[in-house]
Parts: C-alpha cells; sequence; structure tokens
C-alpha cells in the first residue's frame, strides 16, 4: 500500500506471494495442508524476494508465521523457478515470475488459502499542469501496456 505523498498513482493490477512445487515434488513428498507443514519439506529460498527465513501466511489480522530452513537459497528468481520446475522443492516467489510455469503445468500452487493479500501494482508520477506531454504520453502508455497483462491481475 502507498504512503500519502505528492505524487499521483495510477493502479495497474496487483501480485500474488505464491508457494509453489512441480506436480513430481508433491507426488514423491505430498502437498502442505498447512504453512505448519513445510518445515517437514524441501523449502527454496529466493534470496532477493525472502532474504528472511521467516514466512509469514494469512492476511493481517490472523497471520501465521513459520521459521524455514532452506534446502536451496538462489541469489535470484530464475534459479529458483529453475529448480522447483526441477522437482528439487517449494518455493515462494511473485505470481507473475511463475505464470509461465503455473500455465503449462511445470508449476502448482500450494497452500493458496493462507496466502498474502495481494498487492497492489501502481505507477506513480509527479502531475502538475506545468509537466511534459511527452512525460505524460510515456506513463499514458506504460499505464495502459501494464493494465493489459494478463499476469497482473
Amino acid at each position: 500500500q502507498l504512503p500519502d505523498s505528492g505524487l499521483k498513482a495510477l493502479r495497474v493490477g496487483s501480485m500474488r506471494r505464491l508457494l509453489c512445487a512441480s506436480p513430481e515434488y508433491l507426488e514423491r513428498h505430498g502437498t502442505p495442508r498447512h504453512p505448519s507443514e513445510l518445515q517437514g519439506h524441501a523449502v527454496i529460498a529466493a534470496g532477493n524476494l525472502s532474504p528472511r527465513t521467516d514466512w509469514r501466511f494469512g492476511a493481517l489480522d490472523d497471520p501465521t508465521q513459520v521459521r524455514m530452513k532452506p534446502r536451496l537459497t538462489a541469489t535470484g528468481n530464475d534459479a529458483a523457478i529453475a529448480a522447483a520446475s526441477a522437482g528439487l522443492g517449494i518455493a515462494r516467489l511473485l505470481s507473475y515470475q511463475v505464470a509461465d510455469e503455473l500455465a503449462d503445468g511445470r508449476l502448482q500452487v500450494i497452500l493458496a488459502a493462507y496466502e498474502e493479500a495481494p498487492w497492489p501494482i501502481h505507477v506513480l508520477h509527479r502531475e502538475s499542469k506545468y509537466g511534459a506531454a511527452k512525460v505524460r504520453t510515456f506513463v499514458d502508455m506504460l499505464v495502459e501496456h501494464l493494465r493489459g497483462q494478463v499476469h497482473l491481475g
């Protein structure tokens, strides 16, 4: 959520933080039904998205927190996606990052009932009557493009 500022915010979509694993991994190790069951699974941490090993789940008024011990910590999201797709464990990533893998069945979402609320995505800009027309045209094109992205909900 955005703090109050002097910037104009145009909402263009939202993203979700998902837990996902390959169908092969889930077949071999079972599908967790509650976040507390993750401790018995191989977890893949994406270092730039989830540097902490404490993962929060659920709504702000009823959160669940689980201390994770990752089997693998990837420094990039692409590596975490590849590892999860290869059946090495469960990864926590953003919905637009794994949209293709979910669409073609390489990954499946798990524990969707425990997801945090979706995060809004905004384009921020300064709006003024003296603003450059080129800047406004760029902002308008960017907003239109992002709002057309299926993966940004």
